[in-house]
């Protein structure tokens, strides 16, 4: 009696318990489970490693909006080799207003214009960025998440020193301009003001010297920036004729830009080019020399470097986690019901003779039954 009430008693207390056990069933071990356990705690952390480095990189975001500032002024960063001698060339900027911009920041170099062995090795390299930068644009937000990490794109110093003549002048420094459309120009003779523009002294230099050819190591618009590759930067080109003009038409896009390593108010650009020989017989007029006509975009480009934040990061991985149980699972269970039906199907037709325990005199079903008549 005591034992019933005791029994009684500990149903009652399981009755009351708040939270259900859980099936003997689903706590069993089996070895598919286990393999299927296996697999999912290898792809969560598989997913987990990949979704950390997916964490840690960055991406370059582009907004637009229109260039509100028209009082500042423009800076040229300009580095160019001309086959020429210093003293037969001049360099200058004319803007739209017919303002003559000195170039006293600009110094003349005489140079080689040949390059050394390394230098030459350097340029082509520099070449071949810029092939694949025009095939690959998406390349440009690696640069612009690497600067001040890339190397300067100056030509590096000659490491020979040549006994030839120094046939070439180099032409580097920077010029602050108004921001409206203007021209760039390198031509025979220096120039000198006019009060209806400016002129070259050019009827001094015979055209015999002319030579046009040139390279342009640099050329960039706002604050230079080291690592970031210009659409020039490395343009070679090599004149035909004495009497031969280059031209390229630049089109400036003001650009803020703002990374984790800097901020910087600089200006990207796009240009076409033509060249052509000046033939005034053939009605091929004009004037010989490197012309850069430049305009600037009344839109403004501003580029941030993000980052995925934490919160979403660990959202990301909650449910890489919660999905990869949730999938498991359900594969297991359907894998399961799937070979249970295939298993009971082969079983159907199989004759399995049911064996019944000898018991108080009872033999079991293989031995024949005798009836009351005593017939099989």
């Amino acid at each position: 009696m005591r034992r019933l009430n005791k029994k009684k008693a500990l149903n009652f207390v399981k009755e009351l318990d708040a939270f259900p056990k859980v099936p003997e069933s689903y706590v069993e071990t089996t070895a598919s489970g286990g393999t299927v356990s296996v697999l999912a705690f290898t792809a969560m952390a598989l997913l987990a490693f990949f979704e950390f480095f997916v964490y840690r990189d960055t991406w370059m975001k582009y907004e637009y909006e229109v260039d509100k500032d028209f009082t500042s002024k423009l800076r040229i960063n300009i580095d160019i080799t001309v086959a020429m001698r210093c003293q037969f060339v001049g360099a200058d900027v004319l803007d739209l207003a017919e303002t003559m911009v000195a170039s006293d920041g600009l110094q003349y170099e005489p140079v080689i214009f040949d390059l050394s062995p390394q230098q030459r090795i350097w340029h082509r390299t520099l070449l071949l960025i810029q092939n694949h930068l025009r095939e690959e644009h998406s390349l440009q937000d690696v640069l612009f998440k690497n600067v001040m990490k890339g190397a300067p794109t100056a030509l590096p110093p000659r490491e020979d020193y040549p006994t030839q003549p120094l046939n070439a002048c180099r032409i580097h420094g920077h010029l602050y301009v108004n921001k409206v459309a203007g021209n760039f120009h390198i031509t025979v003779g220096k120039a000198i003001p006019h009060p209806r523009g400016h002129a070259h002294l050019a009827a001094l230099v015979s055209h015999e010297t002319y030579n046009f050819s040139h390279r342009i190591d640099h050329l960039s618009f706002g604050e230079e920036i080291p690592g970031i590759l210009n659409p020039l930067d490395g343009t070679e080109k090599v004149s035909a004729d004495h009497n031969q003009m280059f031209q390229y038409f630049i089109t400036i896009v003001p650009t803020k830009l703002q990374t984790y390593k800097l901020s910087a108010d600089t200006h990207q650009y796009s240009v076409t080019e033509r060249e052509r020989v000046i033939n005034h017989a053939a009605g091929s007029h004009g004037v010989s020399g490197i012309f850069m006509k430049y305009d600037i975009s009344s839109l403004m480009v501003k580029v941030t470097e993000q980052h995925m934040p934490l919160w979403q990061f660990l959202v990301r991985l909650c449910g890489i986690i919660g999905g990869i149980f949730s999938t498991t699972g359900m594969l297991h269970g359907l894998v399961g019901f799937c070979v249970d039906v295939v298993c009971c199907r082969f079983k159907l037709g199989v004759y399995k003779p049911k064996t019944m325990s000898v018991f108080d005199g009872q033999v079991n079903s293989l031995t024949p039954l005798l009836s009351e008549n005593g017939e099989h």
